[in-house]
């Protein structure tokens, strides 16, 4: 050992200059490299969405419901205008076990004025409701001049690239609600009968959200579930139906693919 080298004793306070400069280099180097990677990836992750799910407080809501093609409130907003929100049960289930109450008064509860008291969930105009007890759902006539007819429009075949998700999550529960990282949980929403839903964007980058239906535009839960959470290119009848549009599907017409550019953000 040269006598210009430094001679380091655990048990002496004093600490060698060389030592000491070292243990600084690498102290300071150590902070920022942390400091970096911390940004860095903060500055690579998606934009928290301002979805928005009702937990705690409940709304109480009066409109038409109907089946077509998922369980729905059509609610009059104004003047020949209306919004269509979809009803789901508490967890990851359907409705139906919430609306057999009032189901047993009629002989069909299609087109039937109901109110209904839940937890709102909301993001890009899209509105759903869920129904945690059957004692929150009953027949009422307050809405006059009503008409239950939902105006369609055919827009004939479409090819869509993007996800398709569980509704439920993506426009509030969960944050994220898409993407490999949920698939899983989705799934269980969806084979529970949350209806699915395609995300996609239009040629102007504006979010579109479609229900998913089979070709004869009946629910398609248990057919769609191996494709969920994927980014996917579809092909299928588009109808619009007021503030949703409807897609109806073969699945044999989704191709699975490796990336979509997060087109459906």
């Amino acid at each position: 050992m040269s006598k210009n080298d430094d001679f380091y004793v655990g048990y002496i306070d004093h600490v060698a200059p060389k030592t000491k400069g070292f243990l600084k280099r690498f102290v300071a180097i150590t902070l920022f490299l942390i400091v970096a990677v911390a940004v860095i990836f903060s500055l690579t992750q998606s934009t928290f969405k301002n979805s928005t799910f009702e937990l705690t407080s409940t709304t109480q809501i009066t409109g038409i419901y109907h089946e077509n093609p998922y369980p729905m409130l059509r609610v009059p907003i104004n003047h020949n205008s209306y919004k269509n929100i979809v009803l789901l049960g508490f967890g990851k289930s359907s409705v139906n076990p919430y609306l057999q109450k009032v189901m047993n008064e009629v002989v069909t509860l299609d087109k039937k004025e109901i109110t209904v008291e839940g937890n709102l969930i909301y993001y890009n105009g899209k509105t759903l409701l869920q129904i945690t007890s059957q004692e929150k759902v009953s027949l009422t006539h307050s809405l006059k001049n009503i008409s239950s007819n939902i105006p369609i429009s055919k827009l004939g075949q479409k090819t869509l690239d993007g996800e398709i998700i569980d509704p439920k999550c993506y426009f509030g529960v969960m944050k994220p609600g898409k993407g490999k990282i949920h698939r899983s949980c989705a799934v269980r929403c969806i084979s529970g009968g949350i209806p699915p839903v395609f995300a996609t964007k239009d040629q102007y980058n504006n979010s579109q959200y479609y229900l998913i239906t089979d070709q004869n535009g009946m629910p398609i839960n248990k057919d769609i579930l191996p494709y969920i959470g994927k980014p996917s290119i579809i092909k299928g009848y588009v109808e619009e139906q007021e503030d949703w549009s409807i897609i109806k599907i073969n699945t044999n017409d989704i191709n699975i693919v490796s990336s979509t550019s997060d087109i459906y953000q």
